[in-house]
């Protein structure tokens, strides 16, 4: 580019400035239909009193999580005078009860917008008649039962693993990739179980990660919690632990101070959550987030792309930029695997992929999660990208933009330093 004079610069940079701005314009306009919990705590605080009087609870009760985990909503006449339902959604629960379990935390259920049919939260919560309508889907798409070497470990890479310590979740979510192991009862592994794990880890020092699932592992016991942890710790191979929870969102009270004072004696220790709309982030939420991160504890986000809910460009920015707000860091975007009961909320890939080619440049690289297809009988995580590398010649490769502009980039090295000098 010549040499221009200040005015010239300037004016260039203007120009940019206002080409730039008219590109977020769509999203501003977007944005204001998209429901943000943080927006609805008076219509969630209407609800919760309503919840509260029909169930006999105290406002101490509400905070307590063992209270929300004993009182949680898996009865659909109970349902029913907690939100409003035609009898025809009323006949479809009970009819996919029959098939397969649900329940909802009072907090959860204290989110659904009476006004919306199709909200984001009563679609992730309460049964829908497509779940029994199809006979598409697999129970277990990830073979996990042929990656059991021992107890309840899942084992698909050379140096990580998973031990899956309990079928238990605060609410058992529509979209579930494990509902094959929900049943019809509550089960925390046994401890004989969880010992063959860490034996197994312990005796297999290439494992350097664990992460720890179910179900969701924070609805174990402090007590358990903190046997497990320590047990962990205690061997020289594992580098670091990972804890896999959806109770941030679901159930928040979980997190309290003694959860948070027992996770910070075990670093390095992170979690992963599970938010998959922005409506999912309230007070309590937030707050639960900002406990942890306030613990040194290094949060991630593991959405899962949704049919109807949040497989839409600006929902997903939205949710992104205001998980970073809460200190939690977008990690992945999953593909829906093909489970059974729940294949009418599979995307196409191409859903997929155009959030991914409109978070790049249209937001923060910080707000911007890797999108992932599991591959199919436990392969592994395959990561999906926008295609911008077009071309490869013998000196440079062909590059393409955020804004689709193509550059021909250098492609070729330069001597090392010590054959420099």
């Amino acid at each position: 580019m010549k040499n221009l004079n200040n005015n010239e610069s300037r004016q260039i940079s203007l120009n940019r400035a206002n080409e730039l701005k008219s590109r977020i314009e769509d999203y501003l306009v977007a944005k204001k239909n998209i429901t943000v919990g943080l927006d609805q705590q008076e219509q969630i605080e209407q609800k919760k009193q309503e919840l509260l009087k029909l169930l006999g609870g105290t406002e101490d009760d509400w905070n307590n999580w063992k209270w929300q985990l004993s009182n949680r909503i898996s009865d659909v006449n109970l349902l029913t005078k907690v939100i409003k339902l035609s009898n025809n959604e009323i006949e479809a629960i009970k009819k996919v009860g029959e098939k397969f379990r649900w329940s909802i935390s009072p907090y959860y259920a204290s989110l659904i917008d009476d006004n919306d049919m199709y909200s984001a939260i009563k679609l992730m919560a309460i049964p829908a008649g497509v779940e029994v309508l199809s006979a598409e889907g697999e129970a277990d798409p990830m073979a996990e039962e042929f990656t059991n070497p021992a107890g309840s470990i899942t084992r698909r890479y050379p140096d990580r693993l998973i031990v899956n310590v309990t079928n238990e979740c605060a609410m058992y979510c529509r979209h579930c990739q494990r509902r094959r192991n929900i049943g019809s009862e509550d089960n925390h592994k046994p401890r004989e179980v969880l010992q063959e794990s860490i034996d197994y880890i312990r005796n297999n020092p290439e494992i350097r990660d664990v992460l720890i699932t179910g179900g969701d592992p924070l609805t174990l016991s402090d007590n358990m919690l903190d046997w497990l942890l320590e047990q962990l710790h205690s061997i020289p191979t594992v580098d670091y632990i990972r804890i896999g929870s959806r109770t941030l969102v679901t159930m928040p009270q979980r997190i309290t101070d003694n959860l948070v004072n027992i996770l910070k004696k075990y670093p390095p220790i992170f979690i992963n959550t599970h938010f998959n709309h922005s409506a999912e982030i309230t007070k309590e939420s937030k707050a639960a987030c900002e406990k942890l991160a306030n613990a040194g504890i290094p949060l991630g986000n593991q959405a899962v792309l949704l049919n109807g809910i949040n497989n839409d460009k600006y929902v997903m920015r939205l949710l992104n930029q205001e998980l970073l707000k809460c200190r939690v860091r977008p990690y992945y975007i999953f593909h829906a695997k093909h489970v059974m009961g729940t294949t009418h909320f599979n995307t196409s890939v191409d859903d997929g992929i155009e959030i991914m080619e409109y978070l790049r440049g249209y937001t923060s690289g910080m707000a911007i999660p890797t999108y992932i297809i599991n591959a199919p009988n436990g392969n592994g995580k395959t990561p999906i990208l926008p295609q911008y590398l077009i071309s490869r010649g013998k000196d440079y490769v062909k590059i393409r933009t955020w804004e689709n502009k193509v550059f021909d980039y250098p492609n070729h090295p330069t001597k090392p330093i010590r054959e420099l000098l």
